[in-house]
């Protein structure tokens, strides 16, 4: 947490963090223009030690690297200490609501979670594909599913509710697994449609890297506000588990 803090003690790598709050996924040049009294060189000093914090995340997508907020950093220091404060307070960040204007293309992810967990990739994708491991971190439910390409996905609750459900797209473990996911637990959520969730996994020496990717949420929908926060929570949520062996309490 030491990084997190001197990462955002600086009003240059604030301003970075705030604009990408307000419009996620934006290229080194668009970050550019927003500090136009800084050569590019300053302001990819800035962008690398909010990386080596992992306050930011990105994905190339051809020649262009997309800079992501990545919330779980600001959600944990969140959970130790200000939540007994204000949540409101923590929520600026950590909830990644946006309100953004114009189109957004569909090259890009709309939002990547990114933690890294001191956990072998093999526990970190069991975690993730195992209902006994998700109902101790992903509010509850256990997921279900044959796992197949084509395969239904499906979320239950304790009382046998489904409370999601989605397709299997793909299944490559334990490096990626990607599949749609239909809200259930709302009527107005479901009648918004499925979201494309991808989950990416990489290993070095014994840190587990894993990269949870959103598609095709309309940042104005109810679908957004709602995964925006609880993806933050599910992800910090998994990490606490691995690492400590307990699940994480909620606020």
């Amino acid at each position: 947490m030491d990084e997190v803090f001197r990462a955002i003690d600086d009003p240059s790598r604030r301003l970075l963090l705030d604009r990408l709050f307000v419009d996620d996924g934006q290229t080194l040049t668009q970050l550019c223009a927003h500090l136009p009294g800084m050569t590019r060189f300053g302001v990819m000093s800035h962008l690398r030690v909010l990386e080596d914090a992992r306050l930011v995340s990105t994905r190339k997508v051809g020649r262009y690297k997309h800079h992501y907020l990545n919330p779980v950093p600001i959600r944990l220091v969140h959970d130790r200490w200000i939540t007994k404060y204000t949540e409101a307070i923590a929520a600026r960040v950590a909830g990644i609501k946006r309100t953004t204007e114009g189109a957004r293309t569909m090259d890009k992810p709309d939002h990547v979670y990114r933690a890294f967990i001191a956990a072998p990739i093999e526990d970190v994708w069991r975690a993730i594909t195992d209902g006994e491991m998700t109902r101790q971190y992903y509010y509850g439910t256990s997921v279900r599913s044959s796992w197949e390409v084509g395969a239904e996905i499906a979320y239950d609750a304790a009382d046998g509710s489904v409370v999601a459900t989605g397709e299997v797209l793909a299944f490559d473990p334990p490096h990626r697994l990607e599949h749609t996911f239909l809200a259930r637990w709302d009527p107005e959520l479901e009648k918004e449609g499925p979201v494309r969730e991808v989950w990416v996994l990489a290993q070095t020496n014994g840190i587990t890297t894993l990269s949870v990717e959103l598609w095709g949420m309309d940042p104005a929908s109810k679908t957004y506000a709602e995964f925006s926060g609880g993806n933050a929570y599910i992800v910090s949520a998994l990490k606490t588990l691995l690492e400590t062996g307990k699940p994480m309490v909620a606020a």
